[in-house]
């Protein structure tokens, strides 16, 4: 993943520091009308390169959120990447959910339908699953251990 986030690096803006960060995810996810909760807020660095649509975030270690609406539970590796467009993230890196026993990749996030009020999660074998985005906005995010 560090090779290719160096591939996008030269034309990429690029920002430092919790609370600039944590601006910036928000300000991008509402650009291209996602929840503004699918990102954990402890990201260090993010970089988003506009002309390729290709973002990516740094945490200072692993992060794992729960979702309380929808009694889920997601993984944020120490670096996340993914392609953006309005409404998806697609070829997403770096974030997992759990499904009964197992960790699976999260591979796209997209909101086929706004109306519809879903989002879809969909894994690197084409499967998917449909959640309310309602269980995406920051309010509902809870870092494990403790609350935000």
């Amino acid at each position: 993943m560090a090779q290719l986030i160096e591939n996008h690096r030269d034309a990429a803006e690029i920002y430092h520091g919790e609370a600039l960060c944590r601006q910036k995810v928000g300000e991008l996810l509402e650009e291209i009308c996602l929840p503004k909760g699918l990102f954990p807020t402890a990201v260090v660095e993010i970089g988003c390169n506009r002309s390729s649509g290709f973002v990516w975030a740094k945490h200072k270690k692993q992060v794992q959120y729960k979702f309380k609406r929808i009694n889920k539970t997601i993984s944020y590796d120490v670096e996340v990447a993914a392609f953006f467009e309005k409404h998806r993230l697609r070829n997403i890196t770096g974030v997992r959910t759990k499904e009964l026993l197992l960790w699976v990749n999260i591979s796209d996030i997209v909101i086929n339908d706004p109306s519809s009020g879903k989002i879809k999660f969909q894994v690197p074998n084409g499967m998917c699953r449909m959640l309310p985005t309602s269980a995406f906005e920051l309010e509902e995010n809870k870092v494990l251990g403790q609350e935000k």
